[in-house]
């Protein structure tokens, strides 16, 4: 009730406040914060935009793995763009608040990035799968028309999935305003909910189960033929797994680390450890990942190092003076991001 003692329409939440890290800080720490997630957010922009414009403009990257890779990278982007413009605003923002829909928009990114993450990354592994174990075969298995097919496979089941969590969290009455992430992820605004959200819960765990266990399924079977067809084969063909599995698994690793960190403290009072440290290390998949995927296939992948070699120098860069394809990495993203 209010206090006319008249009952209050609580079916459209108001805004909801985050328990952010920086309330009680120091204006210098805040800049600085903003200052280092500024500047990550950019190398990730710059970074992904430099690969996905290299991998349309060059003919000889139009091979599906390369497609896959311009998939996930188009997928870091929109992972980091429902996250870093909301927490530059929060850094600076005196009430840390933020709108309902806003923050169930946020949701939505948040989790159908990492849907669209672990799809991507088994359907990566598949096309390893295939290039190593079925070489001979693997035109024609992957023909254009498979290849659209899988990227819709990465895209639509996840949006489909997060869209009906995102709807049963929308139909929740709140009694709560305070999140207790610097983040809106949906598990921390179903627990301001007035009645105990069975079907909400219900659904987010049926839904994370089906797309991990797909995706790991996948990933375990195929790296299971992968080794057995290295252990097996010539030197050449060893070669050509690590080279091109190397960058996949890293990314495999870093990526479920960062999430598993995030389910485990979201779904458990992990109340230990400092409480900065609590708020902040569940967005290292969100704000680490969309950065660390370029970095590593740009400086992995002959092909693409190739490729950014030559748009350097198609841009008036010298490229002859280079004492490493890392220098040549580094450099044009920082042409691409900074201009310097």
């Amino acid at each position: 009730k209010n206090q006319n003692g008249l009952l209050e329409d609580t079916s459209q939440p108001g805004p909801l406040t985050h328990s952010g890290v920086f309330n009680g800080k120091k204006p210098s720490f805040t800049c600085f914060f903003f200052m280092i997630v500024l500047i990550l957010y950019v190398l990730i922009v710059g970074c992904n935009v430099l690969l996905i414009v290299v991998i349309c403009v060059n003919r000889t990257l139009h091979e599906p793995m390369y497609m896959f890779l311009c998939s996930l990278f188009v997928n870091e982007l929109y992972g980091s763009a429902g996250l870093f413009p909301s927490l530059l605003i929060q850094t600076l923002s005196d009430l840390h608040t933020i709108s309902a829909p806003l923050c169930l928009l946020q949701v939505f990114i948040v989790h159908s990035y990492g849907a669209v993450e672990f799809l991507s990354l088994a359907v990566m592994s598949y096309d390893r799968y295939l290039a190593i174990c079925h070489p001979l075969q693997y035109k024609t298995i992957m023909s254009p028309r498979r290849i659209v097919f899988l990227i819709a496979v990465i895209w639509f089941p996840p949006f489909l999935a997060v869209g009906g969590t995102t709807f049963l969290t929308f139909s929740l009455q709140l009694c709560g305003e305070i999140i207790d992430k610097i983040a809106c992820f949906n598990h921390s605004i179903i627990k301001l909910a007035c009645y105990d959200p069975r079907l909400n819960n219900i659904y987010e765990l049926v839904m994370s189960f089906l797309t991990v266990c797909a995706a790991l399924s996948v990933i375990l079977y195929t790296y299971m033929r992968i080794l057995k067809v290295c252990f097996s084969g010539s030197k050449q063909t060893r070669q050509k797994a690590v080279s091109t599995c190397t960058p996949h698994l890293a990314s495999l690793l870093n990526f479920s680390f960062g999430v598993s960190f995030e389910i485990l403290q979201s779904r458990f009072n992990l109340s230990n450890g400092p409480s900065m440290l609590q708020k902040v290390l569940p967005l290292y998949y969100l704000t680490c990942q969309p950065l660390f995927n370029p970095v590593m296939y740009g400086l992995n992948m002959s092909k693409v190092l190739t490729a950014v070699s030559v748009l350097q120098g198609s841009c008036g860069y010298n490229v002859a003076h280079q004492p490493s394809h890392v220098n040549v990495f580094v450099d044009v993203c920082l042409v691409n991001c900074f201009g310097v």
